[in-house]
């Protein structure tokens, strides 16, 4: 960062939280996934509406940028991993551009470190690169898991850099900013 920027920043707000991130691209094959017996990965259809609105509420965060669970459902840019109907995990467009789709993913707390997110990650990836567009993944420094998560997906770091925030609320709780990120 410009010495003068934190200066300016500073400045211009009252209370400013920098927040250490890191953006990778997709550039390597993943490693495959081993999923679960009797569980399924798949690009969701516009009838998972209610499957996703019944999703663990620690993962609601995820579909927020697509109008809630059936804008998500019915726009072709999310996979999820499902058991019995129930979504477990989930990886989807969060922004997209002209040449990139940065990539977000959430899994059930219950059903972690079952490669569910790896497998629905895959999936996406191998559609937006379909759509002739490179996947990205942004995350904070400090989130070990979805960095591991986007190495072992084939996604390798660009670059690191400071994302500022104001307001009264510090950066230290990032779900807080989920939506905005």
């Amino acid at each position: 960062m410009n010495p003068r920027q934190g200066t300016i920043l500073g400045a211009a707000f009252e209370r400013l939280h920098p927040w250490d991130r890191m953006l990778y691209a997709h550039q390597a094959t993943g490693t495959p996934p081993r999923l679960p017996r009797a569980v399924t990965v798949r690009r969701l259809r516009s009838e998972d509406g209610p499957a996703l609105a019944a999703m663990d509420p620690s993962m609601s965060w995820i579909h927020a940028t697509w109008g809630g669970p059936s804008g998500l459902a019915s726009s072709g840019q999310g996979w999820a991993a499902f058991r019995k109907g129930r979504v477990l995990a989930l990886a989807c467009t969060r922004f997209a551009g002209s040449r990139y789709e940065d990539v977000a993913c959430a899994t059930a707390p219950s059903e972690r470190r079952r490669h569910l997110a790896l497998a629905c990650v895959q999936g996406l990836t191998d559609d937006v690169i379909a759509r002739g567009r490179t996947a990205t993944w942004s995350c904070s420094r400090a989130h070990r898991a979805s960095r591991l998560l986007a190495w072992t997906a084939g996604f390798r770091l660009v670059r690191e850099y400071v994302h500022h925030t104001t307001g009264p609320v510090a950066v230290s709780n990032p779900s807080i900013l989920r939506a905005a990120a």
